[in-house]
């Protein structure tokens, strides 16, 4: 009995024992596991710049100009003046040119924007005067007298002098879009060869001493004898589509040297041409 006893009592002592270590077990669970893979965060490639194709540069040896006229005609207007003009001569007025003239276009094999320019056709520049009767018919005279009439007892209200030049006109010309003229911008140099046809004078209506118009009428006098026959004009136009702005300056004097005061005439305007 005795024997049954203590083996009970050992049996309850382990018992106890084993229930107090699993409780204590359970209060202080172990941490669990992070189970979950670590996952490196590796930065994206740098983003490679995106270059953009380069335009293959345009071959204006190869542009199609079979749609663009070589033949083409232009016109100028302007005013003009003199320069080199002594004070014993009194300009006053509009003076003014115009020029018509008939143009072929030569455009370069290698580069469709430039081109050379030749032409021919008429210009002539009209000049007037105040109280100023240029004697362009005076024949027994060495020079070209300028006389100041303003007072005479006879005279006449206006004086003009015109003169008009069979003119060929040469140019280099640059154009931006050589395919599209009536559009584009363009740009000329160059110089008119001129020859003289005629050289006059007109008076308009006729005064007596005190200054009074007597009559409603005209005269005119015609000689080129003072004037050199051949100019040398060197020019300059830019243009937008068919219109543009031109000026030019005769290089050589208008009137004979020795014949009278060296004189140039200079014109800028306008002009109307297709190229």
């Amino acid at each position: 009995m005795k024997k049954y006893f203590i083996t009970a009592l050992v049996f309850l002592a382990s018992t106890a024992a084993f229930a107090q270590k699993k409780h204590k077990n359970n209060q202080n669970p172990p941490p669990a596991k992070d189970t979950t893979a670590s996952v490196s965060k590796t930065p994206p490639p740098a983003a490679t710049p995106v270059v953009g194709i380069a335009k293959p540069k345009k071959d204006w040896s190869k542009v199609d100009l079979s749609k663009r006229a070589a033949d083409h005609f232009m016109f100028t207007l302007g005013y003009d003046n003199w320069i080199g003009l002594p004070d014993s001569i009194d300009i006053k007025g509009f003076n003014h040119s115009e020029g018509f003239y008939f143009m072929y276009d030569f455009p370069f094999k290698t580069d469709a924007r430039f081109s050379i320019g030749a032409g021919i056709g008429i210009g002539s520049s009209n000049i007037y005067f105040n109280q100023t009767y240029p004697q362009v018919a005076a024949f027994n005279n060495a020079t070209l007298a300028f006389t100041n009439v303003n007072g005479a007892s006879s005279g006449f209200k206006k004086f003009k002098l015109v003169t008009t030049y069979l003119e060929i006109p040469l140019e280099l010309r640059f154009a931006v879009d050589p395919e599209h003229m009536d559009k584009s911008w363009k740009v000329a140099v160059g110089t008119k060869i001129g020859l003289m046809l005629s050289a006059y004078t007109k008076g308009v209506d006729p005064t007596n001493g005190a200054g009074q118009v007597v009559a409603h009428t005209s005269e005119k006098e015609s000689s080129k004898q003072f004037f050199s026959t051949i100019k040398f004009a060197p020019t300059v136009r830019v243009s937008k589509g068919v219109f543009g702005i031109y000026g030019q300056l005769q290089a050589n004097s208008l009137i004979k040297a020795g014949a009278g005061p060296a004189v140039f005439p200079v014109s800028f305007g306008f002009v109307l041409s297709g190229l």
